[in-house]
């Protein structure tokens, strides 16, 4: 399990890339209307991080004597659901990468 000094710096890692990631075309879609790559992407670790903040607000809560267990539990789980479907998505962008670059020219 992650230490609360590993989670925060992880958040703070996670935002500096979105508040420096997110250049001039990142919130536009593309030509054909729909929602950018980036833009999606900048939306997905948002939400993950949001996640981590609540689950860290419920447990924070929750040694304050002011949450309940099941709260916690439930917030921490959601959590996690939300850090391995990024990772799952992580590695399939790295796989798919990996054999474009694999391609004969």
């Amino acid at each position: 399990m992650a230490s609360p000094t590993i989670a925060a710096n992880a958040y703070a890692n996670l935002a500096r890339v979105l508040e420096n990631g997110g250049g001039a075309a990142a919130g536009k879609g593309n030509e054909a209307g729909g929602q950018s790559f980036a833009s999606l992407l900048k939306d997905a670790v948002g939400s993950v991080m949001e996640s981590g903040r609540k689950s860290d607000a419920q447990t924070v809560a929750m040694a304050a004597g002011k949450a309940n267990v099941m709260d916690v539990v439930t917030a921490v789980a959601d959590t996690d659901v939300a850090v391995s479907t990024l990772v799952s998505v992580r590695d399939r962008v790295i796989a798919a990468y990996e054999d474009i670059m694999k391609m004969p020219i």
